[in-house]
């Protein structure tokens, strides 16, 4: 009988499309997935020799080569245990089962831990691309056994993207850590989407850019230090035109953006880490104001904006928009990775920095020239508490701060709403800041809560008998 290299369970788009990269990789690949008319289409749309159906899970399971490897492509949450569920009684040890969907973290090490007692080995791998990455090449985080990787490392770093010809894909570290640096990638891509939006705004409402103009801006951006997949694309996106109303099609989307879960959740971690990520943070809350449109409404026509400002000379705002949106990128990534470095610490994952920067570069939605030096920073100290105080950055920094600062000042005298960046301007002024409030808290706790304090002058913890005249 045949044995095939490893088997996919989910063959909706993203499954699909793994499956079949897989495939062109010389990888014998049994498919399966729940809906029998689901795995039907994909054979007769995508016919390939290497790809087989297979309509019931135990027949898949039993043709697999040993070690069995079965990668799991459906949605995260119930259906991934109910999935194990199944498969629990036809694997046996030193079986692998790879979850390649947007788990939480601490699913993933709990499932690791359960499989683990009867003897099975649990993956999770994060996969970032979409359905373009998965089927041509995605960036991939797997996290699980170290000892068990050999077994999938050849199939995922032959279908992983290449930068630089290396494979966009590494062992991350054990259990939840390769579905916990996916979660923090899509918390960096929410930011950075969200600064290219505000930047958009400044843009268009006091530059005074038309949608034709602002497509040859971020094109020209794009072949320098911003150039990355978002920027690309974005340029893209000013040049569509509506194919239902004429225009341009950017002018005719609702102005309301929905989210998956995963940017929310590396806020909420970095609340449980106490790791201050506030341009990550505040680009998930614009998220969740996009959609608040009714209450919008009201709001428009009950409080009064200012007028807007536009600005005399395009070209000289357009290169300060673009220094403030490269400024603050930096420090939207230097935040998810000092949060992947605490929970590297909190659980003893052992991240490697550098090579996790090194696989974002292509086919993931992040990808950018950027994470080059991101690498280069991590190589130069793989400890540095965070990449604001490398040379590089610091020096990036230093140039372009100003420009975030008018920027921010001009958006908001205007009444345009620039989360991200005030957020960003604020976290860097608050990490450089010698005084930053906290002693006045300080006093207000130990007052209302003789909750003590620490002095400047000497050693040691205080409580102070405060006088109250109100």
């Amino acid at each position: 009988m045949k044995q095939y290299d490893i088997g996919i369970v989910g063959l909706s788009v993203m499954g699909r499309s793994l499956a079949l990269n897989m495939a062109d990789h010389g990888f014998r690949v049994a498919g399966y997935n729940r809906s029998r008319a689901v795995t039907e289409e994909v054979v007769r749309q995508h016919p390939h020799e290497n790809l087989t159906p297979f309509y019931a899970l135990e027949e898949m399971v039993s043709a697999l080569a040993r070690p069995r490897r079965i990668m799991l492509m459906i949605q995260a949450g119930a259906p991934v245990d109910a999935v194990i569920g199944q498969l629990e009684p036809l694997l046996e040890q030193g079986d692998i089962i790879l979850d390649g969907g947007n788990s939480f973290f601490e699913d993933t090490r709990r499932r690791s831990a359960e499989l683990a007692e009867k003897g099975i080995l649990y993956f999770g791998v994060g996969i970032s691309g979409g359905e373009e990455g998965a089927r041509h090449g995605p960036s991939i985080m797997p996290g699980g056994d170290k000892n068990a990787y050999p077994a999938i490392q050849p199939i995922l770093e032959a279908v992983a993207a290449t930068a630089e010809g290396m494979p966009c894909c590494t062992y991350i570290g054990p259990d939840g850590a390769g579905h916990y640096v996916k979660m923090v990638h899509n918390g960096i891509e929410y930011a950075d989407m969200q600064l290219i939006a505000e930047s958009y705004l400044l843009l268009k409402y006091i530059g005074g850019f038309s949608n034709d103009e602002l497509a040859e801006l971020f094109s020209e951006w794009n072949k320098g230090e911003l150039k990355s997949f978002l920027i690309g694309i974005t340029a893209d996106i000013f040049r569509e035109t509506d194919d239902l109303a004429g225009g341009s099609l950017v002018d005719h989307i609702l102005d309301s953006a929905a989210q998956k879960g995963t940017g929310r959740w590396t806020s909420i971690e970095s609340l449980r880490q106490g790791v201050d990520i506030s341009t990550i943070t505040a680009a998930a809350g614009a998220r969740v104001m996009s959609n608040a449109l009714e209450t919008r409404k009201q709001a428009r026509d009950l409080i009064d904006p200012p007028a807007i400002r536009p600005v005399s000379d395009q070209a000289a705002f357009a290169e300060q928009v673009r220094q403030a949106l490269y400024t603050a990128k930096i420090i939207a990534y230097a935040q998810g990775f000092s949060l992947m470095r605490d929970a590297s610490e909190r659980y003893g994952w052992v991240l490697d920095l550098g090579s996790i920067a090194a696989i974002f570069r292509a086919g993931c939605i992040i990808q950018a020239d950027f994470l080059n030096d991101i690498t280069a920073a991590f190589r130069r100290d793989p400890a540095r508490s965070s990449l604001l105080l490398d040379e590089f950055f610091r020096t990036r920094l230093a140039a372009g701060h100003n420009s975030l600062r008018a920027c921010a000042a001009a958006g908001l005298q205007s009444g345009l709403p620039l989360p991200a960046m005030t957020n960003a301007l604020s976290y860097l002024d608050q990490f450089r800041g010698q005084h930053v409030g906290a002693n006045l808290i300080q006093a207000q706790r130990d007052l209302f809560g003789a909750h003590t304090f620490a002095r400047t002058d000497r050693p040691g913890v205080f409580h102070h008998e405060w006088r109250r005249n109100g």
